[in-house]
Parts: C-alpha cells; sequence; structure tokens
C-alpha cells in the first residue's frame, strides 16, 4: 500500500515514526493509501531545515521571490486539475467542487504575487532638522500551519503563500484524513523554483500538532478547525510566546425576510446548506424564516432538493460523500435528535439511493422544520448536509437569535428591503455577512474570519490581515550629515 510521507527540505522524507493511519476514498469506503504519522523529532527536523533556509529566502530581494510566486501561479492553474482529483479522491467533493476550492486558493496565491507593494512601509522625511523616520515590514521566521480536512487545498493556500512571499520559511501540517493534497502543492512550488527547506510538510496527529505550539524555533501558528481545537491551539501557542491565528467554527445563519424573493432564497440555502456536503465552516445550516413565509420556502427548498444526486465525485452528480463513516455516522444521528426532540424531518438523508458504491460514507441533504433553539440540532456545529428551519415572527427576533449565536463566523440575509439590509450589515454581531449572498466568503485581497468563538487571536486570514500577521514592523529613525555617492551605472539593476 502506498504510504504518504512528508516533505521536508526539498524532498519526501520518511522519518522515524513507525505509525500510521489510513488514508480513505469516501466513495468507495476503502483505505487508499496510509499516511504517516511524525514524531516530535520529525518536526523538529522540518522546523530545523525551514531555519536554515530562512536566512537566504528572507535575504532574496523581492523580484526573485516574486517570479517564484509568478511561476507557482502558472503552474498551479495550468495543473488544477490533477489537484482536484486529489481532493476528490480523498475528501470526497464532486470535480466542479473540487475545482472552485482551487480556484479560490489561487486568488490568494495571485495576492500575495503582489508583496512587494503590500510589505512597502512609511516615510516622512525631516522630522527634525536632518531627521528622517521610515518603517519596514520583515519576516517573521519558521511559521507554522495546522490545517483541517474540509478544504485541503484552499485552506493551506490562504497561508503559505503570503508567509512565503513575505520572506518566511513554512512547516505545513495538514489533516491526516488527506494529506496528499499538501504533498502536490510542496512539490510544485519546488518546481517553480522555491528554494529547499523553505516549505516543508509533516503529517501526523496530536503529537505533531503539540510539537509545533512548544517548538521555540516556530515564531507563528495559523489554523483553521473546530473551536475546541482553536480555542486549545491558541492558549498553548500564546503561552508559548507565539503569534496565532485560530479560525474556530460556526453555526451559520440565513435570515429571510417576508419581502425576500423565495425562489432566489430557496436556491441559495440549497447551495450554501449542501455544497461539499454541508462540510464548509461557511455553509448555511439554518434558515431563520420571518412568518409567514416558512411553509412556502420549505416547499421550494425541499423541491430543489429533490433533483439532487449524491454519489461519486467523480462522475456527473451534485454531492459527494462525507469524509469519513464516523463522521457520517455522528452527523446523522443528529437526524435521531431532532425527532427525539419534536422537530419536523421534511426531507430525510438517510438510505438515500446514490451513484456509487454501497459502502461509501453517504448521507443525503437533510431538511428539518420547527427545529427548538435549545435543541443540540440548534446549538451544535453539524458540519454535515443537515439544513435546520427556525421559525420567527418578526426581523428583530431574528437578528436577536443570531447575536445570541456562540460563535459569529457568517451569516446572511435575504431581503429586497435596503434599509433592512444595511439595519443587518451595522447590527449582525458576525465577522463576515451576506446581503442576498448566501456564502459571503472575502475575495483574496480582503480577509476571512469571525467573531466570538469562531476566532482566537486578532488577525484575520489572508488579504492585509495576512499581510501583518506574517510581518512585523520596525520603524527607524535616520540622520545622516554628509552625502554618500554610488558611482555611475548606465544600466537597469536586476534581482
Amino acid at each position: 500500500m502506498t504510504t504518504v510521507d512528508h516533505f521536508v527540505n526539498g524532498a519526501s522524507f520518511a522519518g522515524e515514526s513507525t505509525r500510521t493511519a489510513p488514508v480513505y476514498n469516501p466513495a468507495a469506503g476503502t483505505v487508499s493509501r496510509e499516511v504517516r504519522l511524525a514524531t516530535t523529532a520529525d518536526v523538529d527536523a522540518a522546523v530545523r531545515a525551514g531555519r536554515e533556509a530562512f536566512a537566504e529566502w528572507a535575504g532574496a530581494s523581492w523580484a526573485k521571490r516574486q517570479g517564484v510566486l509568478f511561476t507557482f501561479r502558472e503552474l498551479l492553474n495550468a495543473r488544477k486539475g490533477e489537484l482536484a482529483a486529489i481532493l476528490t479522491n480523498e475528501h470526497g467533493k464532486v470535480t466542479s467542487d473540487a475545482l472552485g476550492e482551487v480556484a479560490r486558493g489561487l486568488e490568494v496565491v495571485e495576492f500575495a504575487t503582489s508583496m512587494p507593494h503590500l510589505a512597502k512601509g512609511e516615510y516622512s522625511e525631516n522630522v527634525s532638522t536632518g531627521v528622517d523616520v521610515y518603517s519596514t515590514r520583515q519576516p517573521l521566521g519558521v511559521v507554522g500551519i495546522i490545517s483541517p480536512f474540509n478544504f485541503p487545498a484552499m485552506v493551506p493556500l490562504w497561508f503559505f503563500p503570503i508567509a512565503i512571499a513575505a520572506g518566511n520559511t513554512v512547516v505545513l501540517k495538514p489533516s491526516e484524513k488527506d494529506p496528499s493534497a499538501a504533498i502536490w502543492l510542496a512539490e510544485l512550488f519546488q518546481e517553480a523554483g522555491l528554494p529547499d527547506g523553505v516549505f516543508n510538510v509533516v503529517h501526523g496527529d496530536k503529537e505533531a500538532v503539540d510539537a509545533l505550539l512548544h517548538h521555540d524555533d516556530i515564531a507563528s501558528i495559523s489554523f483553521v478547525g473546530s473551536t475546541p481545537i482553536a480555542k486549545y491551539i491558541y492558549e498553548t501557542a500564546s503561552a508559548a510566546g507565539k503569534r496565532v491565528q485560530a479560525l474556530g467554527g460556526a453555526k451559520n445563519h440565513m435570515l429571510v425576510l417576508p419581502d425576500a424573493d423565495l425562489d432566489l432564497v430557496a436556491d441559495s440555502a440549497v447551495n450554501a446548506g449542501f455544497g461539499s456536503a454541508g462540510e464548509r465552516c461557511m455553509a448555511i445550516s439554518v434558515v431563520v424564516a420571518v412568518e409567514p413565509v416558512a411553509d412556502e420556502l420549505i416547499e421550494k427548498i425541499a423541491q430543489r432538493m429533490g433533483t439532487l444526486t449524491v454519489g461519486d465525485g467523480t462522475r456527473s452528480c451534485d454531492m459527494g460523500p462525507l469524509i469519513t463513516r464516523q463522521h457520517r455516522d455522528t452527523v446523522a444521528g443528529y437526524i435521531d435528535i431532532a425527532i427525539e426532540d419534536g422537530a419536523t424531518v421534511v426531507v430525510d438523508g438517510r438510505g438515500i439511493d446514490v451513484d456509487g458504491d454501497a459502502d461509501g460514507f453517504w448521507l443525503g441533504p437533510t431538511l428539518i422544520d420547527n427545529v427548538s433553539t435549545d435543541s443540540r440540532v440548534y446549538t451544535d456545529e453539524i458540519f454535515g448536509p443537515v439544513l435546520s428551519v427556525v421559525r420567527v415572527s418578526s426581523y428583530d427576533e431574528g437578528l436577536a437569535l443570531i447575536n445570541a449565536s456562540k460563535y459569529g463566523n457568517g451569516t446572511a440575509i435575504f431581503t429586497n428591503d435596503g434599509g433592512a439590509a444595511r439595519r443587518f450589515q451595522r447590527d449582525a454581531q458576525v465577522g463576515m455577512i451576506g446581503i442576498n449572498v448566501p456564502i459571503p466568503v472575502p475575495v483574496g485581497y480582503f480577509s476571512f474570519g469571525g467573531w466570538k468563538d469562531s476566532l482566537f487571536g486578532d488577525t484575520k486570514a489572508y488579504g492585509p490581515d495576512g499581510v501583518h500577521f506574517f510581518t512585523r514592523q520596525k520603524a527607524i529613525t535616520s540622520r545622516w550629515l554628509d552625502p554618500s555617492h554610488g558611482g555611475v551605472n548606465l544600466g537597469f539593476p536586476q534581482n
């Protein structure tokens, strides 16, 4: 059986660990390969490679680093189909969704190619007689990235292109459930001309995570995952003196006002609730319907759900499997909880016909009405294709419901009332707001992140926040009493 090794100092690296974990093809329910689980010593080897490569990479010119980024961008765009196939095989998402994931990651690569401009400092001349003050932004050193299973390409791409463009070196620990995308990206970056040791990948479980959190030579930690783990990573790494951006879980609401276009709402609810089998931190999991629209809206949503096909992502279908059998069973268990709590299961995704192997980790789109706000179906982040409907009597009641949630990742309002939309974008206590947009993930030149228990640390991902996170500012106060002359050179300076 194929073993997915680490990638350290520009080459495949087995390390000293004898422990492995299975990697499944979720559509078949079978083990397709195994992945090595790093020891603390293996993590140290990756960090050491990054430390040894840092001085030369940080000292490289902006032009050289930018050239490597541009080449990486071109290679990634040309070969995105290869990466999408890996995502489908190990995560299960359908090909179109996998290609969309790569496209959103490419946005951040393109943003990172502008690093020479993004990292520019400021300059004030003659603040005192003969004295100038200016600032620069410099890289941190070796940075750690810990990414989740649901976006094995896009989430790493949120972080490492910016980190590397700024002059840092990277140790990435991807999810052990779908590790191959990270290796593919590291090898492609190497092909683009990245020096050995600048981008390293180690696979593993809690031992590898803790080794990164406590390592003296890791300057920062970037993480995306569930809230309990995000909180643990933030507290542990911060206590160790590191910069941390830890993005946690979500329970995203869609507030539907009576004047909304219900056909648009129904399309959006299905797209945002069941894309990628609901395994998105920005998925809509709760439709908050302001009466009297709930009955009509539920009928429209259910009609659209009846047209969806579930199956192997390599075939023509709308939705694939969940990542593991255990996760599938956990998500399906919420349907039983809903029934016990008195909710109405409008569409039950259990036992559906699928276009794929019967042993795959299948659960079809599920719609539950009359969900109580004290039910675990409402309070828990389910992270699967389960869409709940909560009925409210007014805009104010719906807004209060959203603001009472412990999560504050994303939310949306559907309305044709500009005043209501403007009020909502101001008053919703949530980090990312959609107005007639169900999944308000910012484009690459803004920043991604929520409020409350959806984000630990002050810095969001990518965009301007990403640049600031992966650099630190230095202010210089300068006085030169005599001019200097550098000699004559009529050519254009290069590199």
